[in-house]
């Protein structure tokens, strides 16, 4: 087809609710534009089928889930059918997970969703400058797929997210822990280990080699886990090449959960930092033929960085995350209630604000020999760190928080309260890890996401089955008496405009896991049957 200006000149064309987006902090044309007729691939995303509903107590299977809250088939074929008649290549599409992949040029692409897309260096959130497609304003869809569309990720591919971790100083670290150390420090249950379960991290740059992986679980006298990679929308385990970047989120997150669940299956999901990589990698391990009992994940951004379309699609990805019984546990950011911004209002970061996930937290911990000294909220001063944690602008207070005292929103709302668990993360006290074949010691609440996704699959075996959604059943223990609710409460400390006091606060949630008294709240003893 061509791509003359009037290539499609009666396609009646309608907004899409939710894809405004502002123009990148662009510094310069790229130094390299991409050629116009350059193929690109784009995520789209459609509407659950009619009557589709979320009850965080009930458990679908895979196929259930698929009849009941996937895609209509007639929408797929609607969608396939329209795009494929305006010149674009269709490459897979997915009932369960709603997403169609799709293909074509910039031009095409363009037009067919209403946008300009340009090549463009700009300045992503932390300074680094990036070459990338730039689009501002709103999408359109073809009219013919009003309401069944619900996103269309992937035509701008600025980074979407950063990775929440933070290498400490050597002239700063106090005291650092081994993942055993913490597992003793926090009463793992020694008896489980994680086995018969799997544990998905989702990665947006990096890599590992599994040389080291041994050479670290070996320096602690263990056998680590199976660990595989996959790769999404044509990302792959590249290790070695950022050792102060993207390797090292990877193999924090892989070094903690596989000390802390050796037992388990580790699966690692790379993917594009872009908004389509990140859905896309979280659609995928959810949807995998082996269903992760927990999926960890430490990349964020704060809430306003998102498209509402992009924010929408990944929260409804949690959703089906969660009615296929598996818990996910997100990073709560590192850069306190501000979440970075420079707007003097405090913000929540995302995904961790999203209701569907288990937002964490962090601390700053003393302890010697297994024994607490001190625990306190994790707050290093401007620039230097610091838990995030706050009130979601976008987000409703949930059911399960109503009796929480999670303040208003900067806007004045209820909103969803941020973190709803912790575990230490400032990177003065932090984890001894080996990246690209350096001993370093690691911080920030992307520590905290993947121990907690171990300590879920050691309780998931133990109780024999997937937990979901824990949040209902994790606030109602709260009102439980403190020694029993499985947690340590953290009183002491804030992270700028929040401070930790008594029960729930946004700067620790309900505090650090007491592994021993989880078990015993959240798996009962069985009474044996009559003979």
């Amino acid at each position: 087809m061509s791509e003359h200006s009037d290539t499609f000149p009666d396609l009646p064309l309608v907004q899409l609710p939710g894809s405004n987006r502002q123009s990148a902090d662009v510094i310069a044309p790229a130094a390299v534009p991409s050629p116009e007729g350059t193929a690109i691939e784009v995520t789209v995303v459609l509407r659950r089928r009619a009557g589709a509903s979320f009850d965080p107590s009930v458990r679908l299977g895979r196929k259930e889930f698929e009849a009941t809250m996937g895609a209509d088939a007639a929408d797929v074929e609607l969608v396939t059918t329209t795009l494929e008649g305006l010149g674009i290549r269709v490459m897979s599409s997915d009932i369960a997970s709603r997403r169609i992949r799709i293909s074509g040029s910039a031009i095409t692409l363009g037009r067919v969703f209403g946008t300009h897309l340009e090549s463009v260096t700009s300045r992503a959130s932390d300074g680094a400058e990036v070459q990338h497609r730039n689009r501002s304003g709103m999408l359109m869809v073809p009219a013919a797929l009003d309401g069944i569309v619900t996103a269309v990720l992937g035509l701008d591919d600025r980074p979407q997210a950063r990775a929440e971790f933070r290498v400490a100083q050597a002239r700063a670290v106090a005291v650092s822990y081994t993942p055993l150390d913490l597992a003793e420090i926090y009463n793992f249950p020694p008896q489980f280990d994680g086995t018969g379960q799997t544990i998905a991290i989702v990665e947006l740059g990096g890599g590992f080699a599994r040389a080291e992986l041994d050479s670290y679980f070996g320096s602690l006298g263990i056998t680590g886990p199976k660990v595989a990679a996959i790769g999404v929308d044509g990302a792959r385990n590249v290790p070695g090449a950022d050792a102060a970047g993207a390797d090292g989120e990877v193999l924090l997150d892989i070094e903690v959960a596989g000390a802390l669940s050796p037992g388990a299956d580790i699966v690692v999901y790379f993917a594009p930092n872009t908004d389509a990589g990140f859905v896309d990698a979280v659609s995928e391990a959810t949807h995998a033929a082996i269903t992760p009992t927990a999926i960890s994940i430490s990349w964020g951004q704060s809430e306003d960085a998102w498209t509402a379309q992009a924010r929408h699609a990944l929260d409804q990805a949690f959703v089906d995350a969660a009615s296929l019984g598996i818990t996910v546990t997100a990073a709560a950011g590192d850069n306190g209630s501000s979440d970075g911004a420079a707007d003097g209002r405090n913000h929540a970061d995302f995904p961790a604000s999203s209701p569907h996930v288990l937002a964490c937290g962090g601390t700053s911990l003393r302890a010697s020999s297994g024994r607490v000294i001190s625990e306190t909220v994790w707050n290093n001063g401007a620039g230097a760190g610091a838990t995030g944690g706050g009130v979601s602008d976008v987000f409703a207070l949930p059911s399960w928080q109503k009796r929480a005292g999670v303040p208003a929103s900067s806007r004045g709302t209820a909103g969803r309260g941020v973190p709803d668990v912790a575990a230490v993360a400032d990177p003065s006290t932090g984890y001894e890890v080996l990246v690209d074949g350096e001993k370093k010691i690691y911080g920030g609440t992307s520590a905290v996401a993947p121990l907690w996704a171990a300590l879920v699959a050691r309780l998931a075996q133990a109780s024999g089955a997937p937990f979901g959604l824990l949040h209902p059943r994790l606030y109602e223990l709260a009102s439980v008496a403190a020694h029993e609710n499985g947690f340590r409460d953290i009183t002491a400390g804030n992270n700028g405009a929040f401070a930790a006091g008594p029960g729930w606060d946004a700067c620790t949630g309900l505090g650090v896991p007491d592994g021993g008294a989880l078990l015993a709240a959240l798996t009962p003893p069985r009474v044996p049957s009559a003979a």
